[in-house]
């Protein structure tokens, strides 16, 4: 079984992020700086939230929304969805299915964030998984034909 703290020692821990005060301009300045789909709210080392391009897409550009007048904490996700390190990618990415997200913030037991996956993440995990018991399967089939056919 795959974890997510498997999966994070392989990508790595680093977690972007902005304050709840911070302009939604500067929120999409840094995704796009780091080419990624979502930041975290942090307030000090608390998760108050998460913002997507989604959610700047819809609450900003849509309405027509002046980013650099409107503040994170504005239209920021306040209930984030999370899961634990010891997870196994199947469960993270079954949640993200069931809750229509595509990053997952990590915490450790002290709610402390520890890193975010994403569902590229969790796919490329469980793909690799699948293909080593693959792997492992054909060795065992081919070995067991050649066995069968040695004693004929």
């Amino acid at each position: 079984m795959t974890t997510v703290d498997n999966i994070l020692r392989d990508k790595g821990r680093e977690v972007w992020a902005v304050p709840p005060t911070a302009t939604v301009y500067n929120a999409m300045r840094l995704m796009a700086d780091q080419n990624i789909g979502a930041v975290l709210v942090m307030d000090g080392d608390n998760l108050a939230g998460i913002l997507s391009e989604r959610d700047c897409a819809r609450q900003i550009i849509l309405p027509g929304r002046d980013p650099r007048a409107t503040s994170v904490s504005d239209i920021m996700t306040p209930r984030v969805v999370f899961a634990r390190g010891d997870q196994s990618a199947e469960e993270c990415m079954a949640l993200m299915t069931e809750k229509r997200i595509r990053h997952l913030p990590i915490l450790d037991e002290a709610n402390r964030v520890v890193g975010v996956v994403t569902t590229g993440d969790l796919g490329k995990a469980i793909i690799a998984r699948q293909e080593f018991t693959i792997a492992h399967l054909e060795t065992y089939i081919t070995g067991s034909e050649t066995l069968f056919n040695r004693s004929v």
